[in-house]
């Protein structure tokens, strides 16, 4: 196995870790009951459908 020749500096080591840690914006779909923007695999918080099936009553709200 090759070994380094030389010492790898805090900076570089970092910046290689950085590289690795951004944010991305997250997926979202949209519901086909009330086309609200929703995370994929959850309940739809405005109309409280999934899958074409009623799972949350929102009328009360």
């Amino acid at each position: 196995m090759a070994t380094p020749k030389y010492k790898t500096s805090k900076s570089k080591a970092a910046s290689r870790k950085a590289a690795n840690m951004k944010l991305k914006a997250p997926t979202l779909t949209v519901c086909p009951t009330c086309s609200a923007k929703i995370l994929p695999h959850r309940v739809c918080p405005k109309c409280g459908f999934y899958r074409g099936e009623m799972i949350v009553d929102t009328s009360d709200k």
